[in-house]
């Protein structure tokens, strides 16, 4: 039977996740702050599928837990991991306060970094393995969101398309969920008013969207997305860059004065 690890598991997108890899069998190690919030979640789903869940109550800005997840991680038993763990920081880059920058960072670029380096080399070493990294849409239009938010889901989506080059063809899948606004607590925990938001979608939709992109194996996923090839231009303007790319400056560049 395998093992998915699940971050920010005792609600939303992690919840739901959850619950969608019990229902496909697989056994269960749920992190969180929340130990009440993930034993309700553990008896929840023990109740309705025959999966094993394990508990680690951990704050991933504090390095001693996020070393203890890590070395769970280490042992090479997870087959899936779910880097969903994250918080927002509203306000602008020039308002903002340094520690709170500090602790998104630590929430949103460490931890993931630190958990999927635990897990790869197992993962490579079996030959086999996934690992899910919630990034999202403003990662791609950081004009809208001000502040080093979208910055940090900008480093998600290229840690996710540089290991998936890396580690692709060594049989790890890597796939990069790209959300828009969903309707989960991160919203309030920032100081958000969720119902000025338009076109907020569900969380069990976003979760089951990813799935199908999960199981279709894409590297990037954006359920909101309807054309599909927006992003595939994206990508095939991206791939042209290093065919150009030379030891000298360009020539627009020569002789300015």
């Amino acid at each position: 039977m395998q093992t998915a690890l699940i971050t920010g598991a005792s609600a939303g997108i992690g919840a739901v996740y959850a619950r969608r890899f019990a229902s496909r069998g697989f056994n269960l190690v749920l992190v969180a702050r929340s130990s009440e919030k993930l034993e309700d979640l553990s008896a929840e789903i023990a109740s309705t599928h025959a999966v094993e869940v394990e508990i680690l109550s951990a704050d991933l800005t504090n390095p001693a837990q996020l070393a203890a997840v890590s070395e769970r991680l280490s042992k090479g038993d997870i087959d899936v991991l779910v880097n969903n763990a994250g918080a927002a920081l509203l306000g602008t880059f020039e308002e903002a306060d340094a520690a709170a920058m500090e602790r998104l960072l630590a929430l949103n670029v460490t931890a993931p970094t630190l958990l999927a380096s635990a897990v790869v080399p197992g993962m490579v070493k079996r030959g086999s393995g996934a690992i899910i990294n919630l990034g999202s849409v403003v990662s791609l239009m950081p004009q809208y969101f001000p502040g080093i938010y979208s910055a940090t889901k900008s480093y998600m989506l290229t840690l996710s398309q540089g290991l998936s080059a890396e580690v692709g063809q060594k049989g790890v899948y890597v796939q990069a969920v790209l959300p828009a606004a969903t309707r989960t607590e991160i919203w309030e925990k920032a100081g958000a008013d969720l119902s000025q938001i338009p076109n907020v979608m569900e969380v069990d939709d976003l979760v089951d969207a990813a799935l199908v992109g999960f199981d279709l194996r894409e590297a990037v996923t954006i359920p909101p997305l309807a054309d599909a090839g927006l992003w595939d231009a994206l990508e095939q303007a991206r791939a042209v860059f290093p065919s150009g790319l030379g030891g000298s400056p360009a020539a627009r560049y020569l002789n300015h004065s």
